[in-house]
């Protein structure tokens, strides 16, 4: 066990030179490195951070200019309505104008043909009178003049 323990004895002095050296490099790591390595990483998160902050603003603001041009699709499609609504009213009022107005003609010229019928009728009427009461002469005239050629 002696042995065991000079030996590690040994080696731990013998190390000491490389557990010097080590300790040199750590230290002059962090003096000339470490400093400058976590200053040049913090810059690099730093603008990382920007540029994702500066790209989410670039969505916001694309964002926005796409709310802004939908709303003006949407006023743009609501006139459109607006107007195709006013041009289709113009259109029925015109439709009923000219079709009140042709019923009105129509109506004019069925009062006319009615009346021309009446006045037909009537004069048919007249006419049919006329020419039954010259019948009823000629058949009076024919049954009075036999009768009355007997007689005499």
């Amino acid at each position: 066990m002696d042995a065991i323990l000079r030996q590690i004895g040994e080696l731990l002095v013998n190390s000491i030179p490389t557990i010097i050296s080590l300790l040199i490099v750590w230290v002059g790591y962090r003096y000339i490195v470490h400093g400058k390595l976590q200053q040049v990483l913090e810059q690099r998160h730093a603008l990382t951070e920007g540029a994702i902050q500066r790209a989410q603003e670039e969505i916001a603001k694309a964002e926005k200019r796409t709310a802004e041009y939908e709303e003006r699709v949407r006023e743009a499609r609501a006139e459109l309505y607006k107007v195709q609504q006013a041009n289709r009213q113009k259109v029925m009022e015109a439709r009923n104008t000219a079709l009140a107005e042709a019923r009105r003609q129509a109506g004019e010229k069925v009062k006319e043909a009615r009346a021309n019928v009446a006045a037909t009728v009537i004069a048919s009427k007249a006419a049919l009178r006329e020419q039954a009461d010259a019948l009823a002469d000629k058949v009076i005239e024919s049954v009075l003049k036999p009768a009355a050629a007997g007689g005499r």
